[in-house]
């Protein structure tokens, strides 16, 4: 395991002030960034099937409405590679503004989008158009969060810093399901939630894009980058350059990305929340109220974003390569667990099985910031992260939640779905064992040489 010195100044106390501000803006973007994306998600699962499908018949809804959220996948590779290039070419901090803009005008569109039943086909043709629009913004937001944290990150903190955007996916979670909650269960129960009641989380994010545009201005270029463009050294072609020299490292970073997502995607791509509240005299299973469902969630998310913030801190001290390999473990030994306790219709088990996941999902999550920034060369890296991460997504996340719903209606039982995530796992935690624990490489781009060589256990 590597542990030479990083490029970034010792932590004096303007130092500290910037990485504070570095810390406070790589959360709240990627925090208004993923609430719009859950926000849909759970949508997806709650409301889209009846208010844009409804002519499909109530099963088939609920697979098309899922397959929006897949669709989007498809289109972060393409936000990644305008995102990466951009990035590599004209810095991190711009590429941040842009995507978060985005992302969060997308959402706000759909807040005021008709339904079918006004203006028929058209309204799920504009409902695909948006997200594909916040599978742009997606692609390229991550790399960009986590190069601005890792980058400014000083010695032996990279995973601390880096877990700072990653815990802005579990708020990001929190703040959807808690207000949608807030509408199901107070603001617009019942029939007032699909008539209006859904809209209104959808706007809020024009006032949360505002407040995080204004935060991310304010934060200082990544040093890394500042020394590249110093010394003219910017690469031309950045994707062309890592296709040629690193296709391996990208499909194989990817698959550990890809066991976390088919995993996560279970509760943040809204599958559990439709598993769990679809009435049972529609095909449902369990049959639950939606809010105590997404109280559960959101419950549970807050498990997630301190499990996930600790895996940032043990990697700084273990590696990252062993707490993947504590996180995989800690998956497999749940993923059998989270249906039962779904099944039982009460919602503090429901509570326990997300909660008892989230612990796999955090130690497979929380150091990925870091653990993708050391894999890849500084000249390329913001394509190398985006890109790998995009590639990740669309292989374990894309349709996990499409998937699951035909298998349980062509099953019968949530245990195949089960036996899907667990598949997906083994593949994961194979290739993490594959790559070589790169933590404390210096990020640098003085230090070229050594970043673009020995990633594979192989290699001398």
């Amino acid at each position: 395991m590597t542990t030479t010195s990083t490029t970034a100044p010792a932590p004096t106390q303007a130092r500290q002030r910037e990485l504070r501000r570095v810390a406070f803006a790589t959360v709240i973007g990627t925090t208004i960034e993923w609430y719009d994306f859950f926000l849909y998600a759970s949508a997806a699962g709650l409301v889209f099937g009846s208010l844009f499908f409804a002519p499909a018949g109530p099963e088939f809804a609920t697979i098309l409405s899922f397959a929006t959220v897949g669709v989007s996948f498809l289109f972060r590779p393409l936000g990644a590679f305008l995102a990466g290039h951009f990035g590599d070419r004209i810095g991190r901090k711009a590429m941040l503004v842009v995507t978060l803009i985005l992302m969060g005008s997308a959402t706000t569109l759909i807040g005021v989008l008709p339904t079918y039943q006004q203006i028929g086909v058209a309204a799920p043709a504009l409902l695909l158009l948006l997200r594909i629009l916040q599978g742009l913004s997606t692609g390229g937001e991550w790399g960009g969060a986590v190069l601005m944290a890792v980058e400014h990150a000083p010695d032996g903190k990279r995973g601390r810093y880096g877990a700072f955007p990653q815990i802005g996916v579990p708020i990001g979670l929190l703040l959807a399901s808690g207000i949608l909650a807030l509408m199901t269960g107070v603001i617009s129960p019942g029939d007032a939630f699909l008539e209006w009641g859904w809209r209104v989380p959808f706007l809020l994010s024009f006032v949360l894009i505002i407040v995080g545009v204004i935060v991310r201005r304010a934060v200082d270029e990544s040093p890394v980058f500042k020394e590249i463009a110093e010394k003219k050294e910017a690469t031309k072609t950045p994707i062309a350059k890592l296709f040629r020299k690193h296709w391996l490292l990208v499909v194989l970073a990817a698959l550990t990305f890809a066991g976390n997502n088919a995993a996560g995607y279970m509760t943040t791509g809204g599958y559990l929340q439709n598993y769990a509240t679809t009435p049972i005299a529609d095909g449902g299973h369990v049959g639950m109220e939606r809010t105590p469902v997404l109280l559960a969630v959101a419950g549970a998310s807050i498990v997630w974003l301190v499990i996930t913030f600790t895996a940032g801190v043990v990697s700084d001290r273990i590696g990252r390569r062993n707490t993947y390999i504590i996180g995989w473990i800690a998956f497999l030994a749940t993923v059998f667990l989270l249906f039962p306790l779904a099944d039982t219709g009460n919602p503090w088990l429901l509570f326990l099985g997300v909660s008892l996941f989230a612990i796999g999902n955090g130690f497979t999550y929380g150091q990925q910031a870091a653990y993708f920034t050391e894999l890849f060369p500084a000249s390329i890296r913001y394509s190398g992260v985006s890109i790998t991460y995009a590639i990740g997504a669309i292989i374990g996340g894309a349709f996990a939640p499409t998937i699951a719903a035909w298998l349980v209606q062509s099953t019968g039982t949530a245990t195949s779905v089960a036996f899907y995530i667990a598949g997906v796992m083994v593949i994961a935690f194979v290739a993490t064992l594959l790559l070589r624990d790169r933590t404390g490489i210096p990020l640098g781009p003085d230090h070229e040489l050594e970043q673009s060589s020995r990633h594979f256990v192989w290699q001398k």
